[in-house]
């Protein structure tokens, strides 16, 4: 008798969003990368993170990549779009910190105005550490981009209702629903999203992300068990794509921020930063991620690969 390889079928589907005006995320119907068992959905996205402001924390191997760039946005989108070729382009609004520049929110409408005006490839909007601060200048960059489709990263249980309403419903953009790596709390956040009257074809989701070695386990099991929750239990409101901002959290670990001189024993910083930063976006993709906010070019070359070997 011949051998038939089993295949597990599940009820539930992932949601196909559309970012931008062609960037597909989600659509699967198994696990991630079970192409034996049925529909993988659309490619895992990879995008690059730039900031509205020249990023004079970031080690020092990464301003020397992007130095020349990186005190135009603009200049900077366009230099990794030519020599990299990210799918997106996350636009941090770090100049908008109240700690920091307190850049106004109609400084950083001007700012994501002219980069969507000049770049050629979709846009995720990320703000800064102030959640309050955040929800103001969504709102005003949400009414510059209009129907733009682009992802507003965060909205999150302190904000979701301005953001929500701005980003999702007056201005026709796509809201990421940002939990603290719990299922039943993402769960909850997208149904309160929903509740105020945004789509879920505009929204996405990100249930938390983690370095590894930073409570990491946390968030792949949390991840596991949204997916099998949207799957096989067919549970509407978690059958949205996971957005995953990997570089927020890994250039900000130990191991990738401390020195030679300070940690000689620890090897290259350079190799240890990109290091962290594949192993993270290898995890969260292979737990359920439909894209990740990638930093080094390396990281990128890498992670792409990976995808491809995979699908």
């Amino acid at each position: 008798m011949d051998y038939k390889k089993p295949s597990q079928k599940f009820t539930g589907k992932i949601r196909e969003v559309t970012v931008g005006s062609g960037l597909k995320l989600g659509g699967e119907s198994v696990l991630p990368f079970y192409t034996f068992d049925g529909d993988t959905g659309a490619k895992p996205a990879v995008g690059m993170e730039i900031w509205d402001v020249f990023p004079k924390s970031w080690p020092q191997s990464l301003k020397d990549i992007f130095g020349e760039y990186a005190d135009d946005p603009v200049k900077w989108a366009k230099f990794c779009i030519e020599k990299y070729n990210p799918d997106f382009i996350c636009i941090r609004f770090e100049g908008a910190n109240p700690e920091g520049d307190d850049k106004s929110p109609e400084d950083c409408a001007k700012t994501a105005e002219r980069l969507s005006r000049e770049v050629s490839i979709p846009l995720m909007i990320a703000g800064c550490d102030s959640n309050e601060k955040n929800a103001k200048i969504f709102v005003k960059i949400a009414e510059a981009l209009p129907d733009k489709n682009y992802v507003f990263l965060s909205a999150v249980e302190a904000n979701y209702k301005e953001i929500g309403a701005a980003c999702g419903m007056a201005y026709g953009n796509i809201v990421s629903a940002e939990s603290s790596v719990d299922l039943n709390l993402a769960k909850q956040l997208n149904i309160l999203i929903t509740q105020l009257g945004v789509k879920p074809e505009k929204m996405v989701m990100n249930p938390g992300c983690a370095a590894v070695g930073y409570g990491f386990e946390y968030v792949v099991t949390t991840m596991d068990r949204i997916r099998l929750a949207a799957l096989d239990q067919n549970d509407a409101t978690l059958q949205l794509p996971i957005i995953s901002p990997v570089s927020f959290e890994t250039w900000k670990a130990k191991e990738s921020i401390a020195t030679e001189d300070d940690m000689p024993e620890w090897g290259d910083q350079e190799e240890r930063g990109i290091a962290m930063e594949v192993s993270t976006a290898a995890g969260v993709l292979a737990a359920g991620s439909n894209a990740v906010i990638l930093r080094h070019p390396k990281s990128v070359e890498i992670i792409r690969k990976f995808i491809d070997e995979l699908l």
